[in-house]
């Protein structure tokens, strides 16, 4: 049976390819219903209205032949009967995420070309990716956040059942999936639903369009929707949390917020299923509300994203100060974002020029999702650039080790783990030239300020979408196998110590010790683990007092020889005086771990 939403029509007909055209019955609320005998999955069908205009379904499962052809039947029994039973899922704390983008992470660009991959990512030490918006979008190259059929999995990734597959295969690998999706707008080129009902607000705005109507008139049918949208990826395809993107530009004055209400369904799908899936958003409005229960007044999401602590770590390794940079740049806000996780938590900002924040003292560290590039800090630089075209490799050892010693979940962005230069550059592929040409417009626009005679990459190039592609073909090259190793050292450390855990966040803590030095102290009852950090260009020599009358041990030093260092192995970074403090000595821009007893 098919069912669809459609308060703004008449007369509903669904009309098949070579199999005639099937009547709608109106339902109550807008719903309209229709029996399809003979209706098999790779049919392809088109929803007339009126009488008149023929449409894709706004709830298509499939658009093989783009968003503004015929839809086509997908058999959901087939995408359920790749769940793998007996998968339970990895708990939040324990998460070590990889986000990646399926048509730049591998050759094919495809959902087999991810999971070609999985062995290498197991063996890097991750056990979950997050995998960049999948829903429909207009032609082959896109970033997925111009989808228009929210059901709908991208064709050329391999459709819905490859999709299904992959997250199998992932499960197989002990490995969790996150999907990130899109409730805030959906994207301009094949974007229908105007024609079936109210599905968009004019009363609201977002930077990429009209805004979803959760709170307007006739709201029930979008909020069922979208609702149910994200129940399916997590009840049919098996997937294991969504990633709600820019949740701050989801607007519901509604006594309950859609996030509110998702929450408590994505609940119930728990205590139905005994497995917990999990719901991360991303904001950028610094309140703990985002995962506060609804009884204290929040949404009750699970986890965020943490911007402040990207800020913080880049402002100090770069020196840049331009945008949002303006309000970072010290070591303070390194230490603070470690130890608090907003920076800004209720004080002035110049960039926002206001007070902002609020504080997310005593969360614990899985509340927050943290990373040294993600594919926004990357991609919405006017030419891509990674971090490791912006800083030296001793400073991508520490950013390494920052992010994966901290107490909060860690993300990585694919590539890297092995120093990927190339780079993450925004690309589209729209039919139409006028919304092409607006696209490259408003590149234009945004960077006027930092052009400086060179242009942005045209987005609808197909060699821009080329040049974003990771090259895999790095063996040979010293520093990013080099990398690699350090990265799976440390994943490896972080999966060893249970000092790591997010859980333990009362009992880790970060300080500054001199100029340029950050010490992080995690404690437990038997050891303690020490990690020292000097990002500042020069040698250091100091006393710790966290080692007075310890026994240590050395875990890994960044400047030895091992990781492309300097320093042979006769150096030992710390020296012990008779009644005082032991001494350490750290190579610049170089980070020691110690565990001590």
């Amino acid at each position: 049976m098919a069912i669809c939403w459609a308060p703004f029509v008449s007369r509903l007909e669904l009309e098949a390819e070579g199999r005639g055209c099937f009547a709608f019955s109106k339902l109550k609320d807008g719903y309209w219903s229709c029996e399809c005998p003979g209706l098999k999955p790779g049919d392809r069908y088109f929803l007339k209205i009126n009488g008149k205009k023929v449409f894709p379904d706004p709830a298509s499962l499939s658009q093989p032949d783009g968003v503004h052809q015929a839809s086509q039947c997908v058999d959901l029994e087939a995408i359920k009967k790749q769940r793998l039973a007996g998968w339970k899922g990895i708990p939040l704390k324990d998460l070590v995420i990889y986000e990646l983008h399926v048509g730049t992470f591998s050759p094919e660009g495809t959902f087999i070309g991810v999971a070609e991959k999985l062995p290498y990512l197991r063996s890097l030490g991750v056990n979950a990716i997050e995998i960049m918006p999948v829903a429909s979008f207009p032609g082959k190259r896109n970033w997925g956040y111009d989808g228009v059929f929210p059901y709908s999995v991208q064709c050329s990734y391999g459709g819905a059942l490859c999709l299904a597959q992959l997250v199998r295969a992932c499960h197989e690998q002990g490995m969790a999936v996150i999907l990130d999706v899109v409730f805030n707008h959906l994207g301009p080129e094949g974007n229908y639903l105007g024609h079936f009902g109210p599905y968009f607000n004019k009363r609201h705005k977002t930077p990429w369009g009209p805004a979803i109507n959760f709170d307007g008139e006739d709201n029930h049918g979008v909020r069922n929707y979208f609702m149910h949208n994200a129940l399916m990826w997590l009840r049919d395809f098996d997937i294991d949390g969504l990633r709600l993107d820019a949740i701050h530009a989801i607007v519901d004055k509604s006594p309950k917020h859609f996030l509110q209400e998702l929450s408590e369904e994505v609940q119930q799908l728990n205590a139905e299923t005994g497995r917990h899936h999990f719901l991360i958003g991303e904001s950028d409005l610094n309140d703990p509300m985002v995962f506060k229960p609804a009884e204290a007044g929040g949404f009750g999401l699970d986890s965020q994203w943490c911007d402040d602590w990207h800020h913080a770590l880049h402002a100090k390794l770069t020196g840049e100060r331009t945008g949002y940079y303006i309000d970072f740049g010290s070591l303070e806000h390194l230490v603070k974002t470690f130890n608090h996780a907003f920076v800004y938590d209720g004080i002035y900002s110049k960039y926002r020029k206001k007070i902002f924040g609020t504080s997310a003292e005593g969360e614990p560290g899985e509340r927050f999702v943290v990373y040294t590039q993600n594919h926004d800090q990357t991609g919405n630089r006017m030419m891509g650039d990674r971090l490791s075209t912006l800083v030296d490799f001793e400073s991508l050892k520490i950013a390494a080790a920052a992010l994966l010693f901290s107490h909060f979940i860690p993300m990585l962005f694919m590539g890297e783990e092995f120093g990927e230069e190339s780079p993450f550059l925004f690309f589209t592929s729209h039919g139409s030239e006028r919304l092409a040409e607006k696209v490259r417009q408003g590149r234009k626009r945004e960077y006027r300020a930092f052009m400086k005679g060179a242009e942005p990459p045209d987005p609808q190039a197909e060699e821009t979408f080329l040049q974003s592609k990771l090259k895999w073909n790095f063996q040979g090259n010293r520093q990013k196998e080099t990398l690699l190793a350090f990265y799976r050292k440390c994943l490896q450390l972080r999966k060893e110590m249970n000092l790591l855990k997010p859980g333990r966040r009362q009992n880790i803590r970060a300080t500054q010790t001199g100029m340029g030095i950050m010490v992080l102290s995690s404690k437990g009852e038997q050891e303690s683990l020490l990690a020292v950090f000097n990002f500042s260009g020069k040698p250091f020599a100091g006393e710790l007092n966290e080692l007075t009358g310890k026994s240590f041990d050395l875990l890994l030093y960044s400047a030895h020889k091992q990781w492309d260092g300097m320093i042979n192995d006769n150096f030992y970074p710390i020296k012990a005086m008779a009644g005082r403090a032991p001494r350490i000595h750290l190579e610049p821009r170089s980070v020691a771990v110690y565990l001590l007893r």
